[in-house]
């Protein structure tokens, strides 16, 4: 099951928050960049434009993904857009629609992804039959009547 914290976030502490979450997952992609001391700066983990949105009235809402041996999820949809970031294991995803044709691609430990607004999430599955796998999800979005 999912846990979910709930924050609320103007768009430049979501912003900020962002860049602080790539900064550490750079610094923590491989067991070997943190043994080795950096001779040369690191390229990102990741880098996509953002939709133009405000931000106002949105959330950000991060919980753990946790996907059993052989799960398959069902093709879906987020009211916002979501970074998917691999904390461990593989998993395989294809998101298709809203202006992206992503082709079926298997995510590895250290690696990301992101789901834009109004895009569906068609392939979502753990590569592994036998371990499991863990994602961190970033999803912006919206905030829910309360």
């Amino acid at each position: 099951m999912a846990r979910e914290t709930v924050m609320t976030v103007s768009r430049r502490e979501a912003i900020a928050a962002l860049a602080v979450f790539m900064d550490w997952a750079a610094a923590h992609s491989s067991a070997d960049a943190a043994q080795a001391a950096p001779t040369a700066p690191q390229a990102p983990v990741f880098t996509r434009d953002l939709p133009s949105v405000s931000l106002d009235g949105w959330e950000i809402r991060v919980s753990h993904v946790d996907y059993a041996p052989g799960r398959v999820g069902m093709p879906h949809q987020h009211a916002g857009f979501l970074f998917a970031y691999v904390l461990q294991g593989s998993v395989v995803a294809q998101v298709i629609g809203n202006g992206v044709s992503d082709e079926v691609r298997t995510y590895r430990t250290g690696e990301m992804f992101y789901e834009p607004i109004g895009a569906t999430h068609q392939v979502s599955k753990n590569a592994s039959a036998t371990d499991p796998a863990r994602l961190l999800a970033i999803n912006l979005l919206p905030k829910a009547p309360r």
